[in-house]
């Protein structure tokens, strides 16, 4: 190999290692930096322990075989299984989730901060859809039938409806062990302290009584932790 041959090599490999550098995802909402070592400390979300005293258990979660309880507002559980349940999951960036709906049950509009979703319907029929960012806001939609598959883009807001006369289930799997979720209308409307009503009459152009009366409502969570 020539000295110019081997210059442009190197040159193209630094160029490469600094162009794909970057932050690792985040895993947690925040990290707060700390000076002293003393205060705890997360390791990619989670402390890790000896590889030596792994367990079967460590990598072994039931709670998918058990559906979920329907009976809320809502009309639907998601049963997660990532690595609150899951310790083995810690460091290696996947999880799943089952989903259960009642007839005409909603996993209601809600985004995945740090995941990407794939669906994956097991029984029943699903209207399920996300939009696209501003300024687009973009919905794209489809109805799904058993064994039908879908994608929810990581951060979009996206929703299910069990369209259907029977119960319907679904598989969620995304590309974090711990994807997060935040449901829009308890983050806007049941966020503790309250979001002003000023803020919101203006945001969503309504009555201020219309903002009172949904910050007063029960925003059911349908999600097991």
């Amino acid at each position: 190999m020539g000295a110019n041959t081997l210059s442009y090599v190197v040159l193209l490999a630094m160029a490469f290692s600094v162009a794909s550098a970057s932050d690792p995802s985040p895993l947690q909402d925040f990290c707060v930096a700390v000076n002293d070592t003393n205060d705890t400390v997360f390791v990619n979300g989670k402390f890790c322990r000896d590889p030596k005293l792994a367990t079967p258990n460590d990598f072994f979660f039931s709670g998918l075989r058990v559906p979920g309880n329907t009976s809320n507002k809502l009309g639907s559980m998601v049963t997660p299984a990532n690595v609150a349940q899951i310790p083995g999951l810690n460091t290696l960036g996947v999880s799943l989730a089952r989903v259960d709906y009642a007839p005409y049950g909603l996993n209601p509009p809600h985004t995945h901060p740090r995941a990407t979703e794939i669906l994956t319907v097991l029984e029943g029929t699903l209207y399920v859809g996300f939009v696209t960012s501003n300024p687009d806001n973009r919905l794209i939609s489809k109805v799904l039938y058993k064994g039908d598959v879908f994608v929810f883009p990581q951060g979009l807001i996206h929703f299910q409806l069990n369209v259907g006369k029977t119960n319907a289930v679904a598989i969620a799997s995304l590309s974090s062990q711990n994807p997060g979720v935040i449901t829009i209308a308890n983050a806007v409307f049941g966020s503790k302290p309250a979001i002003s009503a000023d803020v919101l009459t203006k945001a969503f152009q309504v009555d201020k009584n219309e903002v009172n009366y949904l910050q007063s409502q029960f925003w059911t969570d349908n999600h097991t932790y």
